[in-house]
């Protein structure tokens, strides 16, 4: 999952369910609790990571920080 994530390229985003969809899982929220305990936001951009609903939902460092990295 981690490696899809780092596919996400600058300016791009992806939703958990696609990311989900993409390493053969539906447990979309199980990705969601796996990116939120990421090591290393750097590298892995989990902030490229959106709802379904295209809304930006959680994240470790939080919403503000989330939305000021997506845009």
């Amino acid at each position: 999952m981690y490696i899809e994530t780092m596919k996400i390229q600058r300016g791009e985003v992806k939703t958990y369910k696609e990311i989900g969809d993409n390493i053969g899982s539906k447990g979309y929220r199980a990705v969601g609790n796996a990116l939120n305990k990421n090591p290393i936001p750097i590298i892995i951009p989990c902030h490229r990571v959106i709802g379904s609903n295209m809304k930006l939902t959680g994240f470790n460092g939080g919403i503000n920080l989330k939305k000021r990295n997506t845009h």
